[in-house]
């Protein structure tokens, strides 16, 4: 059965659900491991699922944006209308991307409700003193050692979401457990 979405675009509601999943946090919180986990199981249950990793849109979708206020908000923008289009074509596009700024995950948010897309917003609520000890890339080393300046949640702002759909601490429970609640989530709302 294909329907038409409020922009004139098909979807086959019969077989696929999109919906967008935004999971916002510092660097380090868990968002990508969080992500590809979830990813896993929602392709194993025969999901369409696509991850938008922002290391990947960075080198590929953003390359020569800076890390200005400015620059952040394009980068978000830019990944949420890709992530609003896969949704709306029934993928469920799971995007573990920081969007430090209040406003700019409010426009993604936005852009879904306008065009009738399923959106989540997920806080991975990971205190700064847990990911700088991660440090999975090497950022808090190199901002504690003056290499690099601008660092989210450091010296840079983050502004954590008000209210999101689901917040998630990573300090408190593993990878599995935070795939887990965030599924039950997406079931919970009929998104899968």
């Amino acid at each position: 059965m294909t329907t038409a979405t409020p922009s004139g675009r098909g979807t086959d509601t019969a077989r696929h659900t999109g919906a967008t999943v935004w999971l916002t946090g510092l660097p380090s919180a868990g968002k990508t491991t969080i992500a590809y986990a979830l990813a896993e199981r929602l392709s194993g249950e025969g999901h369409r699922v696509e991850v938008l990793d922002g290391d990947e849109i960075r080198e590929f979708l953003s390359a020569g944006l800076g890390f200005t206020r400015a620059d952040r908000h394009t980068n978000v923008q830019r990944i949420g209308f890709v992530a609003e289009l896969l949704a709306s074509h029934g993928v469920i596009a799971l995007v573990p991307v920081i969007a430090p700024y209040a406003d700019s995950r409010a426009a993604v948010r936005e852009r879904h409700r306008a065009a009738g897309t399923s959106y989540l917003e997920v806080h991975v609520a990971t205190p700064v003193e847990v990911c700088s000890e991660r440090d999975v890339k090497g950022l808090y080393a190199k901002q504690a050692a003056g290499e690099i300046s601008g660092l989210t949640g450091v010296d840079d702002p983050y502004e954590a979401p008000a209210d999101p759909d689901l917040r998630i601490e990573t300090h408190r429970q593993g990878v599995h457990e935070s795939a887990a609640a965030l599924h039950a989530l997406l079931a919970k709302r009929g998104m899968v």
